[in-house]
């Protein structure tokens, strides 16, 4: 789509909603969900919309007199489809709420379109950190990178981890990764040997695994995206790295409970920092994981799940607060600064970022009851996103 065309797509946008037609259908309340169903990030989209038909199923189809409507569309992780649908649902299917978004490219595409219809965008799983910085209208439930990266920084030394390999995706998420571990490392007196960035598109791990082999660090720090970390520790694994010992760290998302119990022995004792773990010890989240499990034949959820679990959370709240009447800048306002206990933990809607602050825990991947479980043995707690505390 050229440039003359999407202005006056986004133009067509925003003349629909200032007639107020998104309330056209007057009963009827509708949240576009884009995600990727397939290609390489369709965990992402799977784990999301499940866990927003649940959240559905168990708090009912119908708020503040307003019956809502479930749009789930697939924009296949590319960036030019995702702002063409979200194009296509705020013109053609006047949405009221934009949600999901499976990585940052595709969050940011869809930004100044938020912007300029005054349409909520509720970010579930991107994590960069300037996302909510890219429109006023933006409002995350998922984790950003520097809140995971940061407490593993501050774990790494104080366990005989002073020397590290960065390795990670070459996109936002991934930079942040690597910018904020290696910044909080170095200021707790370790040391990056080197700054490894993987493709994102079609990765190939093993030239960078065997480039690691060689340096000898203490341990390998890894970020990559939801879907990917399989990939990841098998070849960890496979040249015999482990065995090297040369320990595997990194964000949660490569020991993403979805793929676990797959990935076998080679992942006991792998240390991660992230938001959520299907493990975590509350009456909530065993609720949770329960309904999850019971509904979509044994899946476990993941931290895709749960952050697609409490958007929705955050979505309807806000139409509660508004009464069924207010048009995005009301459930924009009655989004900011919500505070709830999230299967997570507790967690709230920073009013002044529109960002998630939350618990970010420490784990360790051990065999419980014949499974493998990321089990928590350490919590910083209410964590706001270090890239925006400067």
């Amino acid at each position: 789509m050229n440039k003359r065309n999407f202005l006056s797509a986004v133009s067509l946008a925003v003349a629909s909603l200032a007639t107020g037609s998104a309330w056209a259908d007057g009963n009827t309340f509708k949240i576009g969900l884009i995600l990727p169903m397939t290609g390489q990030q369709a965990t992402t989209g799977r784990q999301i919309e499940a866990a927003a038909r649940l959240y559905m199923a168990q708090n009912g189809d119908t708020v503040a007199g307003k019956k809502i409507e479930l749009i789930v569309k697939d924009d296949t992780s590319v960036p030019d489809v995702t702002k063409r649908v979200a194009q296509e649902l705020v013109v053609n299917d006047k949405v009221n709420v934009l949600a999901g978004f499976g990585i940052t490219p595709s969050a940011l595409a869809v930004a100044p379109i938020s912007t300029q219809s005054k349409t909520p965008q509720v970010v579930m799983a991107a994590a960069t950190s300037s996302i909510t910085e890219a429109s006023p209208y933006i409002v995350r439930t998922s984790f950003t990178l520097p809140q995971a990266s940061v407490a593993l920084a501050d774990w790494a030394p104080k366990n005989g981890i002073k020397k590290v390999v960065t390795l990670v995706s070459d996109y936002g998420p991934g930079i942040d990764a690597e910018k904020f571990f290696k910044e909080r490392l170095t200021f707790n007196g370790g040391q990056v040997l080197e700054s490894l960035r993987v493709p994102l598109r079609g990765p190939d791990f093993a030239p960078f695994l065997q480039k690691v082999r060689d340096i000898k660090p203490d341990a390998l720090f890894v970020f990559v995206p939801s879907g990917a970390g399989a990939a990841v520790m098998k070849q960890f694994l496979e040249r015999g790295m482990d065995k090297a010992g040369i320990k595997l760290i990194g964000t949660g998302d490569i020991t993403d409970d979805d793929q676990l119990n797959d990935m076998g022995d080679g992942a006991i004792g792998v240390v991660t920092s992230h938001h959520y773990s299907t493990y975590h010890p509350s009456a909530a989240n065993k609720k949770f994981v329960d309904a999850f499990q019971k509904a979509n034949k044994g899946l476990r959820p993941n931290f895709m799940a749960v952050g697609g679990y409490d958007g929705m959370r955050v979505i309807y709240e806000a139409l509660k607060a508004t009464k069924g009447n207010g048009g995005g800048d009301a459930l924009l306002a009655a989004m900011k600064g919500q505070i709830f206990e999230s299967p997570r933990g507790p967690m709230f809607i920073d009013a002044q970022t529109r960002d998630v602050v939350q618990n970010i825990y420490l784990r360790k991947v051990e065999r419980k009851e014949g499974q493998l479980y990321n089990v928590e043995f350490d919590v910083i707690k209410d964590v706001k996103d270090p890239g925006k505390a400067r």
